[in-house]
């Protein structure tokens, strides 16, 4: 049974995560800058479609993560709880530092998942 990712699986998922981490803040920064502070409530949903979303492989319910894909998934780990994210408890949909200008339910997973300290 292996529990541990591989140093390469590591090494691709860190640089996954970093580059889909600078492209969307790329890509978000003009977007943030021309248009006024929005009420949360007012942020589109990430779409399952979102190319972020298809490259960090989101799902709107950790419920549906298939484990055996993503071997170092647990149950209870859901965006709500993760360090990206930045709303706040009992929150349905919540900003998230991956996905700027949207949101991402509370209840969902990708597999940049850190879990907040």
């Amino acid at each position: 049974m292996k529990d541990l990712l591989s140093r390469r699986d590591a090494l691709k998922t860190l640089a996954l995560g970093a580059g889909t981490l600078l492209v969307a803040r790329t890509a978000g920064a003009g977007a943030e800058a021309a248009k006024p502070a929005a009420a949360a409530g007012a942020l589109p949903h990430v779409a399952a479609t979102d190319p972020v979303a298809m490259a960090l492989s989101y799902v709107e319910s950790a419920k549906g993560v298939d484990a055996k894909k993503f071997p170092t998934f647990k149950p209870e780990q859901k965006c709500g709880n993760c360090l990206q994210s930045k709303g706040k408890e009992g929150e349905a949909w919540v900003p998230c530092n991956l996905f700027p200008g949207k949101l991402v339910n509370a209840q969902g997973w990708c597999k940049a998942y850190v879990k907040k300290p």
